[in-house]
């Protein structure tokens, strides 16, 4: 892995910023990601992120947390007790260098210890790449959770993305268990990331997901675009 994501945030942390990162799906033409907003303050972020920082409480785990700009917010505006996570060491290193006390560089899967929230945020639920994984994403999620714990978890549901039929059925690609699993690629100043797998799903399906896992689901809010925020608790 080249770590294309990491290397774009911390050249921007380090002032290094001279092109931005492109961005591709399965399904879906090159799109830029303008750095600036991987580094947006509170103001900035979108509705659904505003309200999942505010639902936020006591020790919280930033689940790729990328550039850091939510575990940011929470550590100095809410005075909460945050540890940032990513895969990626770039992304780590620059959220250390932005000022965040708790980082470590990890994969939720193999993460422990026991949070009062964990926050999936920026389409967190994708990370579990296909849709058959996330049972077992759920699963080790609530082993992190204290008792009155919740986990905040934004997504979108892109079935707008596809064509209608005339009795306005949707086509959808045959070679796919769920609509929601996309093939995601990253560019970044010349070089590509391999694609990866990465899993959008809509509310009911994981309102499905976390019920078989015993967890319960409430829609706390719907954005302006299909996408929308979840509470999950035991």
């Amino acid at each position: 892995m080249k770590d294309l994501f990491g290397k774009a945030i911390l050249d921007y942390q380090q002032g290094n910023y001279t092109e931005d990162i492109v961005t591709a799906t399965s399904i879906s033409e090159e799109d830029t990601l303008p750095l600036p907003y991987l580094f947006r303050s509170y103001e900035e972020m979108p509705v659904l992120e505003q309200t999942a920082l505010q639902l936020a409480k006591g020790k919280v785990l930033d689940v790729g947390c990328g550039a850091g700009s939510h575990s940011l917010y929470l550590q100095n505006d809410r005075n909460l007790e945050v540890t940032a996570i990513d895969v990626s060491e770039a992304a780590i290193e620059a959220c250390k260098l932005r000022g965040i006390k708790n980082t470590a560089v990890a994969d939720v899967l193999h993460f422990s210890g026991k949070f009062d929230t964990i926050l999936l945020l920026m389409n967190g639920a994708g990370m579990c790449g296909k849709l058959k994984y996330i049972s077992d994403f759920l699963n080790h999620l609530k082993t992190l959770l204290t008792e009155d714990g919740q986990i905040l978890v934004d997504s979108s549901d892109i079935i707008y993305m596809f064509d209608e039929d005339e009795d306005g059925g949707k086509w959808i690609p045959s070679n796919s268990d769920y609509y929601g699993e996309l093939l995601y690629y990253v560019s970044y100043k010349g070089e590509h990331e391999a694609p990866f797998h990465w899993l959008y799903i809509d509310y009911n399906t994981l309102q499905n997901a976390a019920h078989a896992c015993g967890l319960q689901c409430e829609l706390i809010i719907e954005g302006t675009h299909y996408d929308y925020l979840a509470k999950l608790t035991t």
